[in-house]
C-alpha cells in the first residue's frame, strides 16, 4: 500500500502520561498460528439506501487447538450457522470486536449474516461510501485490518482463502466490480431495478486484500499480452469528466508489467488487472489483488491539471501497486509486524522502475531527500521505531516512512552487496520458495542468502531504530603509497530497546586524484564493527576522498572533510547524486554553524557559480537539484535540543538571499535560455520546467529587473500545470501586487477540478508568509470538505511546511483542534497528522512548555486507539 506523510511511534512503557482507558499492545513475540484456516470465502454483500447486507459462508479447518475466533468491528450480527444448524445467542461469545464459538469441530462451514452501514463510515475503512449526492460511490479499503467491517472473519494475513463474492445492487450504480475475473451478471429476479455481479479470484489472498466497488464509472480500456503469452484486459475506472486523465496512468501500468517481467520474471496472473480512482482515500493507493483502489491524486493526471512531479509521481504509484501482485499478494506477510516485508521491498523495485524512466541521479536525489527530510526526522525522535516494530496498539499508526522509505534502503544495501546477477539468484530463490505463502523477514533473508550468508547479518537493521552515524578519517603514508581510513558507527540508544549494536554498512567509496580529478580507484567497503581500518595501497598521492556514493547505506556522514575537498568533488564527481549530495554538505555545515560547524558560504557559493551555467545545459533537472536548500523540517532533525524555527528560518532564508545574489547575473541569461514551448513529457523537457521554476524564484529573490512580469507572462502563457502553478506559487510566496487575482484566475479556472482546487488551498497554506488567520479562513471556506483527505492535507500538511507559525500558540490550536474533530470521523488521518507535532521536545522555551501542555489537554479530549496510541509516543518525548 502506498502512503505518504506519516510518521512512527513507539510505546514507552515507563511514560508517566498514559491515560488510563489506554488499549493494550499488541507483541510480536506472542504471535501464535490461527486456529483454523479458511478454505474458501463466499460473499454476497446487498447494497439499499440505507445499510448493506453482508451474508458469508467461510469453509474452515482445524491448524491449532483453541475456539473460533472471528474478529468484527460495528457489526449488527443477524445470524450464524454451523454446518446447517442455527446457532443461538448462547452458542458464541461476541465482545470487544470478536466473535468467539467453543467446542467446535475441526472442519466446518460458518454462514454469518451481519448488516453495516456503509453510508455514515466517516473512517473510511471497510465499505463506505464516498462521494455526494450523484457521484456517491461505495468502495472498500480493507488494509491492514478493514475487513472486520465488512463481516466477521480470521481478518490478519496469514489467513489465505478463495474468495467469491457477490455484489447486488440498484442499477443506477452500474459499475459492480470485486477481485478477481467476472463469472456472472445479470437483473435480480423479481426486482428489475437492482442488478448483481459475481467474481471469482483463483488465487488464495488473505482478507486485507479483499475489494469491491459499487459505483457509476466510465472505464478506459487497454490490453497488454503477458511474457507467458496470457493476453490481460487493463481497465481504468473513473467519473466521466475524470476518463481522458487515465492515459499517463494507463502507460505506466503497461511499462510496469514490461520491467518486472525483464528485471524479475515475473508476469502478471489473472485476465484482467483493474484500477478505480476514489476521491475520498486515506491512503494514495491499495493493491487489492486484481482490484486496486487509487486516490485520484495518484492515479488521474494531465498536462492542463498536473504538475510533472504529481504526474510522475502518479507512474511510480501505478508501478508500485503493481508490483505489489508479487511482492505483497502472491507472497504475503505473516503478520503485520512484517509490514516491512512487502513495503520495503516493493519501494525498492517502484525506485529502480522510476530510476529508468528518468535521470537515475535524479531519482536517487528524491529518494534520499525524502528519507532525510522525513524518516531520519522520525529516527531522530520519541516515534523512532524498528523498521519491523516489537509492539504495536494500531498497526495503521505504523505505515510509516520507517516501514517504507528505510525499509527500501535496507533491500538496496542487499541488492548493492550481493551484486546485480547474484540479487536477482536470490529474488528468484523468494518467489520459488514462498510463492502462495504468509512469510517474516527472516525468510526473506534466507532465500537472499543463497549466495552469501553473511546477508542474514543484515536482520539487525529490521530490529534496531535509529540512524547509524559514520564518522571517519584519513591518513596517506607518502613513503608506502599507502591511504589508510579510518571509519566507525554510533547509534544513539532508543529508549525501551537494547543497547544499539554495529551493524552491516556497505560504503561506497572511490578515491579522486587531486591534479587530474580522475577516479584511482573504486571499492565497496562494508563496516560491520564499532571501528575499522580499510587500507588501499598503491596510491601514487593523496586523493580526495568520496564516500557513500548514491547513498550506499541510510547513515549520516561525519567525515572528517575540508570545505575545499568538497568544492572538489562537486566538479569532478561523476556521478549526479554524489554531486547533489557534496553540495548539501557544504550548505548543511553552512547552516548548523554554532553546532558543531564552522564552515564559510563562500566556497559554497563559488563552487556553484562554476558549476551552474554547463550544468544547467547538460542536465536541467540535475542543475535545478543542485540549488536545493534542506526543508526547515530537515534542518529541525538535526537540532536535538533548543531548536528555534524563527533562527533556523532567518539562517535559510539567509543562505537562499545569498544564494540568488551571488548568482544574480545568471539569471536573466539562463531564464532565456529556457524558454516555454508546446508540451512535452519528457525527461529532457521536465528539467527545463524545473529549472526554469527555480531560476524565476532566485530571480525574483535577488530582485532582478523584469522578474515581476517573466512571473506574469509565464503564468498567462503556461502550456502546461508546471508552468503555471510554478508562477502561481512564486508570486504568492513574494507578495507580487498581482498576486491576489492571480489566485482568484486559478480558482476560477479550475473550481470544477479538485485536484487542483487543491493545489490552490496548498499554495496559500504553504506560503512564507502564511499566518493562522490564513489558514482559519481557508478551513471555512465553501470548497474546504473535512471528508476527503487530500482536501484536509491540503490545508494542515501545506501548513505544518511553515514551523515559524506551526509552533505558536495560535497555530497550535488550529491544528489540535483538526485532530480532535477528526479523531472520532477518521482517526487514521487524525493520528498521522499528529505525529508531524513529535518534534516538539526539541524546541527552545517557552515553546517547549506550551507545546507540552497543549498536548497534554488534547490527551484529555481523544479516545480513537489511533490517536492515542501516537499521542503517547509524541508524549513520551519528555523522557527521552
Amino acid at each position: 500500500m502506498s502512503t505518504a506523510e506519516t510518521d512512527a511511534q513507539i510505546i514507552n512503557p515507563d511514560m508517566p502520561d498514559v491515560p488510563p482507558h489506554a488499549p493494550s499492545k499488541i507483541n510480536l513475540k506472542d504471535y501464535k498460528k490461527p486456529s483454523f484456516d479458511v478454505e474458501t470465502v463466499d460473499l454476497d454483500i446487498k447494497l439499499f439506501e440505507d445499510h448493506a447486507q453482508v451474508d458469508s459462508t467461510l469453509k474452515m479447518v482445524r491448524q491449532t487447538a483453541g475456539d473460533l475466533v472471528l474478529f468484527g468491528e460495528e457489526l449488527d450480527l443477524i445470524a450464524v450457522t454451523m454446518n446447517g444448524k442455527p446457532l443461538t445467542v448462547e452458542d458464541y461469545q461476541q465482545q470487544a470486536g470478536t466473535l468467539t464459538i467453543a467446542n467446535v469441530p475441526d472442519e466446518l462451514v460458518l454462514e454469518i449474516q451481519v448488516r453495516i452501514c456503509p453510508q455514515t463510515n466517516t473512517a473510511l475503512e471497510g465499505l463506505y461510501m464516498a462521494g455526494s449526492g450523484d457521484d456517491t460511490m461505495f468502495v472498500t479499503q480493507c488494509e491492514p485490518e478493514g475487513f472486520r467491517k465488512i463481516t466477521f472473519y480470521p481478518d490478519r494475513p496469514d489467513v489465505l482463502a478463495i474468495f467469491t463474492t457477490r455484489l447486488e445492487a440498484d442499477k443506477r450504480y452500474p459499475t459492480l466490480l470485486a477481485n478477481g475475473n467476472l463469472v456472472e451478471a445479470g437483473e435480480v429476479a423479481d426486482a428489475p431495478d437492482r442488478h448483481y455481479a459475481i467474481w471469482h479470484d483463483p488465487t488464495n489472498k488473505p482478507s486485507y486484500l479483499f475489494a469491491c466497488v459499487v459505483a457509476d464509472l466510465d472505464v478506459l480500456t487497454d490490453s497488454y499480452t503477458t511474457s507467458e503469452g496470457r493476453d490481460i484486459l487493463l481497465e481504468i475506472y473513473a467519473k466521466s469528466a475524470d476518463i481522458d486523465k487515465c492515459d499517463v496512468g494507463m502507460q505506466a501500468l503497461k511499462d510496469s508489467m514490461k520491467w518486472d517481467e525483464v528485471n524479475y520474471g515475473r508476469a502478471y496472473d489473472l485476465d484482467r488487472y483493474m484500477i478505480v480512482a476514489v476521491s475520498q482515500f486515506n491512503m494514495g493507493a491499495m493493491e487489492n489483488k486484481g482490484l486496486n483502489i487509487f486516490n485520484t491524486a495518484c492515479v488521474l493526471s494531465s498536462p492542463e491539471t498536473t504538475t510533472d512531479s504529481r504526474s510522475f509521481s502518479v507512474k511510480a504509484i501505478i508501478a508500485h501497486e503493481y508490483f505489489h501482485n508479487w511482492t505483497g499478494n502472491r507472497i504475503t506477510c505473516r503478520d503485520w509486524f512484517q509490514l516491512c516485508l512487502k513495503e520495503g521491498f516493493t519501494v525498492y523495485r517502484d525506485q529502480s522502475f522510476s530510476a529508468d524512466q528518468q535521470s537515475s541521479a535524479v531519482q536517487r536525489i528524491d529518494d534520499v531527500a525524502t528519507l532525510r527530510a522525513h524518516q531520519f526526522a522520525e529516527d531522530a525522535g520519541p516515534l523512532a521505531h524498528p523498521v519491523r516494530p516489537e509492539s504495536f496498539v494500531e498497526i495503521n499508526n505504523f505505515y510509516t516512512t520507517t516501514v517504507y522509505e528505510k525499509g527500501a534502503e535496507i533491500v538496496r544495501m542487499i541488492a548493492n552487496t550481493l551484486g546485480a546477477d547474484n540479487f536477482r539468484k536470490g529474488t528468484d530463490e523468494y518467489f520459488r520458495r514462498y510463492d502462495g505463502q504468509a512469510v517474516t523477514v527472516e525468510d526473506f533473508l534466507s532465500a537472499l542468502s543463497i549466495t552469501d550468508d553473511k546477508i542474514e547479518d543484515f536482520i539487525d537493521w529490521y530490529r534496531q531504530p535509529g540512524t547509524p552515524v559514520v564518522s571517519g578519517h584519513q591518513d596517506y603514508d607518502s613513503a608506502t603509497q599507502t591511504l589508510t581510513i579510518t571509519l566507525s558507527q554510533q547509534t544513539r540508544h532508543v529508549s525501551g530497546f537494547d543497547a544499539p549494536k554495529p551493524l552491516p554498512i556497505p560504503v561506497a567509496t572511490a578515491l579522486f586524484d587531486k591534479d587530474s580529478g580522475d577516479i584511482v580507484t573504486e571499492r565497496m567497503l562494508l563496516l560491520d564493527q564499532a571501528t575499522q581500518t580499510f587500507v588501499f595501497e598503491n596510491v601514487a598521492g593523496e586523493p580526495v576522498v568520496s564516500l557513500l556514493r548514491d547513498f550506499s547505506a541510510p547513515v549520516q556522514l561525519n567525515y572528517d572533510y575540508q570545505d575545499e575537498d568538497l568544492a572538489f568533488l562537486l566538479k569532478h564527481e561523476t556521478n549526479g547524486f554524489n554531486r547533489w549530495q557534496v553540495t548539501q554538505m557544504l550548505v548543511n555545515r553552512i547552516l548548523l554553524q554554532g553546532r558543531g560547524s564552522k564552515s564559510s558560504p563562500d566556497v559554497y557559493l563559488q563552487a556553484v557559480a562554476k558549476t551552474l551555467p554547463t550544468l544547467a545545459t547538460d542536465d536541467a533537472m540535475l542543475a535545478a537539484r543542485l540549488l536545493d536548500i534542506p526543508s526547515a523540517q530537515e534542518l529541525a532533525s538535526a537540532i536535538h535540543t533548543d531548536y528555534d524555527p524563527e533562527l533556523v528560518k532567518q539562517q535559510r532564508e539567509g543562505l537562499y538571499q545569498q544564494l540568488a545574489d551571488a548568482l544574480k547575473n545568471q539569471w536573466a541569461t539562463l531564464y532565456k535560455q529556457l524558454p516555454m514551448q508546446s508540451y512535452e513529457d519528457s525527461a529532457e523537457a521536465r528539467g527545463t520546467r524545473a529549472l526554469r521554476n527555480v531560476v524565476l524564484d532566485m530571480a525574483l529573490t535577488a530582485n532582478v529587473d523584469g522578474a515581476n512580469e517573466w512571473a506574469q507572462q509565464q503564468y498567462d502563457n503556461a502550456s502546461c500545470m508546471t508552468e503555471r502553478f510554478g508562477a502561481l506559487k512564486v508570486m504568492v510566496n513574494h507578495q507580487l501586487a498581482d498576486a491576489d487575482a492571480y489566485l482568484a484566475d486559478f480558482y476560477n479556472r479550475f473550481q470544477n477540478n479538485d485536484l487542483v482546487i487543491d493545489l490552490w488551498f496548498s499554495v496559500q497554506a504553504s506560503a512564507d508568509t502564511v499566518t493562522t488567520e490564513a489558514i482559519q479562513s481557508l478551513l471555512t471556506h465553501t470548497d474546504f470538505d473535512w471528508n476527503t483527505p487530500n482536501r484536509v492535507r491540503s490545508v494542515i500538511s501545506a501548513f505544518t511546511s511553515q514551523p515559524t507559525v506551526l509552533w505558536t500558540e495560535e497555530g497550535l490550536d488550529i491544528y489540535i483542534a483538526v485532530i480532535k474533530k477528526l479523531d472520532d470521523a477518521n482517526p487514521v488521518l487524525a493520528s498521522r497528522l499528529l505525529q508531524v507535532l513529535a518534534r516538539w521536545n526539541t524546541l527552545s522555551e517557552p515553546r517547549r512548555q506550551m507545546a507540552h501542555d497543549k498536548l497534554l489537554d488534547l490527551q484529555q479530549a481523544v479516545s480513537s486507539k489511533h490517536v492515542l496510541e501516537s499521542l503517547t509516543s509524541v508524549l513520551g518525548a519528555a523522557n527521552k
